[in-house]
């Protein structure tokens, strides 16, 4: 039996895994799936909330989804409060032509899954400067999860290199390297965040931050690896096959990644897979407070940024919903992580 059918042997692991699916799915395809760009605002639907679609009208003998379009008032608290103009009525339809954008970075596309000739569909509500709510969660997740992943990705390389040199060499090198690894676990993670952001310019471009978030999130995490890859590999280099591989004239450093580094992958492939909701709620701390990912580039994390303040939360509960996406996937990746455990676990025979 295969990793995926017993990962679909347990109920938790396999939601999570459909759940992570999807949401990898939408943020590749988030162009086609977004019915609006990740930029486009329109400041007279500022803090619209999330359309309501009808499916009949029966009065009009209309049976496909439509919406209605919509009346805004200000009132003596200088808050929007919006109601639908049932004497317009927009169809919905689906794989329509709105915004350009090149698939996969290659060919030029302008269909996207739904959208109204006129009229404007929130699905999850609209923000200050009237941007798509929905569309700016799926781009957004581009940035979170592509940065997670590959600066977890980094880490675990690193964590696994550094652990197993130590543990395999000792002596001078090990206690230099743990010493190092125990200064980094010693920093509180997010003031570490704090000082690394601070050294590096703050007015860069989307891209750069892009990279320096990576390189950030990915110096934070991989001291507590090491150290675990370290104790094993001290434990492995006095097996048989280590010696037999220094019999055959193998390198030092050709034994560390044929020989030791192997037989530690399925303990620090799930030490990975539990690492990735930290990598989410440090990249989402960072961009909250205006150091990270920057306007007019969507993040999960500056997509919450105007719910800082408890008067927007009441009068615009909507904007809560980036913290629900970041919830919902940390859990998602933490339930794997446990799943892939109970798996590599000799001594669980329940999946």
């Amino acid at each position: 039996m295969n990793i995926w059918k017993k990962i679909f042997k347990s109920k938790a692991g396999a939601v999570s895994l459909v759940t992570l699916s999807v949401l990898y799915l939408g943020i590749i395809f988030a162009a086609f799936f977004a019915p609006y760009n990740y930029d486009q605002d329109d400041v007279l639907n500022s803090y619209s909330p999330p359309t309501k679609i009808h499916l009949f009208n029966f009065s009009a003998k209309q049976f496909t989804p439509f919406v209605y379009g919509k009346k805004c008032v200000v009132n003596k608290y200088y808050q929007r409060i919006y109601s639908e103009d049932k004497s317009k009525i927009y169809p919905v339809k689906f794989f329509t032509k709105g915004f350009k954008y090149k698939l996969f970075g290659i060919w030029n596309c302008n269909r996207h899954l739904f959208g109204t000739d006129e009229g404007k569909i929130y699905l999850l509500g609209a923000d200050l400067r009237g941007r798509d709510l929905f569309s700016r969660i799926l781009y957004g997740g581009r940035i979170s999860l592509s940065i997670v992943v590959v600066a977890g990705l980094i880490s675990f390389s690193i964590g696994l290199l550094v652990g197993g040199i130590s543990g395999y060499f000792g002596g001078k090198i090990d206690n230099f390297t743990m010493r190092v690894c125990e200064i980094i676990m010693m920093i509180p993670s997010f003031y570490l965040l704090l000082v690394l952001r601070s050294s590096f310019p703050v007015n860069w471009g989307s891209a750069q931050v892009y990279f320096m978030v990576v390189i950030i999130l990915s110096l934070i995490g991989w001291a507590s690896l090491a150290r675990t890859i370290r104790g094993m590999a001290l434990s492995l280099r006095e097996n048989d096959f280590v010696y037999a591989a220094k019999s055959a004239g193998l390198g030092n450093f050709k034994i560390i990644i044929k020989h030791i580094l192997p037989h530690t992958l399925s303990y620090s492939l799930v030490a990975l897979v539990l690492s990735i909701p930290s990598y989410i709620l440090a990249e989402a701390a960072l961009s909250l407070i205006g150091l990270g990912i920057q306007e007019p580039q969507a993040s999960w994390g500056n997509l919450l940024s105007s719910a800082l303040g408890i008067v927007n939360i009441r009068l615009y509960p909507w904007i809560l919903i980036p913290g629900i996406f970041i919830i919902i996937t940390g859990m998602c990746f933490y339930i794997l992580g446990d799943t892939l455990r109970d798996i590599f676990d000799p001594k669980r025979k329940i999946l």
